[in-house]
């Protein structure tokens, strides 16, 4: 699998289109959650996704520090309902996680981790560091990552 990973402005407008459309897919319909799935971060985010045949099966975006949290983060991660169980979620996080610790040299990544997927955000090495909460009526919790020690 070929990863891309982009700043909003070299995303071509089909790349872009993609994204939106899957994440409202995924986020919006098929969770029933109606919110504002634009939130006005992309701009100042770097875009993770793959295709196959022309279609966008998985994406992530990574927001630097002091975006929505202190901390760096990751949101939006997501993999398209047809390519769901195949493995891709793993190595798109640590792609993400890779790029956040050497090249923009963050040592902690926050993320607000929807609470079913608690025991695969810590086998990627996240620890929760809140209660569980709703969000859009889904039960979240933060979680955050700390670069080991060398």
């Amino acid at each position: 699998m070929k990863w891309s990973l982009c700043s909003f402005d070299q995303l071509t407008l089909d790349q872009l289109y993609a994204i939106l459309a899957l994440r409202t897919d995924v986020f919006v319909v098929e969770q029933a959650c109606p919110y504002p799935e634009i939130d006005g971060k992309d701009p100042a985010s770097y875009h993770l996704f793959a295709e196959e045949a022309g279609e966008m099966i998985a994406y992530l975006r990574i927001l630097p520090a002091g975006l929505s949290y202190e901390e760096a983060s990751i949101g939006r991660v997501v993999i398209r309902g047809s390519h769901r169980g195949r493995g891709l979620g793993r190595p798109m996080m640590q792609e993400a996680i890779d790029y956040i610790v050497q090249d923009l040299q963050e040592s902690q990544i926050k993320i607000g981790a929807q609470a079913h997927l608690e025991d695969f955000y810590r086998s990627l090495g996240f620890e929760p560091v809140s209660e569980v909460y709703l969000e859009d009526g889904i039960p979240h919790l933060d979680m955050l990552y700390v670069k080991p020690a060398l």
